[in-house]
């Protein structure tokens, strides 16, 4: 089991200095939300690449469908390589119905915004190569041409993709087999049958990764390296907040993300978030 935990609210000087307090106490990943309108989520983390050596960055999570692919490969891999390899990319497909989220464009719907992320994870690897491709989808395309020009930016580090962590909403197989053929799952719960998100529990969490299991097995992929992402809150003050996570870990979790929403006033968030990391995180026996 590895651990993580998100900042809520904060600026790229908050990260810095916070992933630098989560590496010292024994975290495996510092992340950080990824807004419409805010604070810029890859600045951020370009600059806690600067001030740690060996903790994960990532967003939790990239509203992929509302980014132009071109353009998050090119912040993805540049912190990629700021960092020396990282770097994971946790993508979902970005928040229905509300209006905070809709400033300034309408929800094309699920639908769309399902396609749109499909061909996103399509070209990423692609756009990964730092070479010339070709592509046509319904919503975006590329020409193959002899030269890049701008050269394209340099590609991650890691090798053969940045890790990318796709929400898959349980039960359904359209939404899992997304997750299940990258290289991990941020599972997602949804009430049957009105289709409604629900509260996950360490059940539902097991049921999902041995569907996983079988379905990359029918793909000739194995769980090598696959991660299973769960999320809750756990206090700095709590002995028993390993009793939390145990549950997670035992139904297939591979990390346990540790984050509080309960504020976003950057003044609690920053001291609440230095007590949590400074008491290291929930490890289980």
């Amino acid at each position: 089991m590895k651990y993580g935990f998100v900042m809520a609210y904060g600026d790229a000087r908050d990260a810095a200095e916070l992933a630098v307090i989560a590496e010292e106490h024994g975290w495996d990943g510092f992340f950080v939300w990824e807004s419409i309108w805010g604070i810029d989520a890859w600045v951020m983390l370009g600059a806690a690449a600067m001030t740690t050596e060996r903790i994960r960055l990532g967003t939790m999570l990239t509203p992929v469908p509302r980014r132009k692919p071109w353009d998050l490969a090119g912040q993805v891999s540049t912190v990629d390589n700021l960092s020396n390899g990282r770097v994971i990319l946790a993508a979902g497909l970005g928040v229905t119905g509300e209006d905070r989220f809709w400033l300034f464009e309408d929800d094309p719907g699920r639908k769309v915004r399902a396609e749109l992320m499909d061909e996103s994870l399509e070209m990423l690897p692609h756009l990964w190569r730092d070479e010339p491709f070709e592509y046509s989808g319904k919503h975006y395309r590329a020409r193959k041409i002899a030269e890049l020009m701008p050269p394209a930016p340099p590609p991650p580090v890691q090798r053969p993709r940045v890790p990318t962590w796709v929400v898959g909403a349980w039960p359904r197989p359209k939404s899992m087999r997304r997750a299940a053929l990258q290289d991990g799952w941020l599972p997602n719960y949804i009430v049957p049958p009105g289709g409604e998100p629900g509260e996950l529990t360490p059940t539902h969490l097991a049921e999902g990764v041995d569907w996983i299991r079988r379905e990359r097995a029918a793909h000739d992929l194995t769980m090598d390296g696959y991660d299973v992402v769960a999320e809750g809150n756990t206090r700095a003050e709590d002995p028993k907040a390993a009793d939390t996570v145990r549950p997670w870990a035992e139904a297939g979790a591979t990390w346990w993300i540790d984050a509080d929403w309960s504020s976003m006033d950057r003044t609690v968030v920053r001291q609440a978030a230095e007590r949590r990391l400074e008491a290291g995180p929930p490890r289980i026996d």
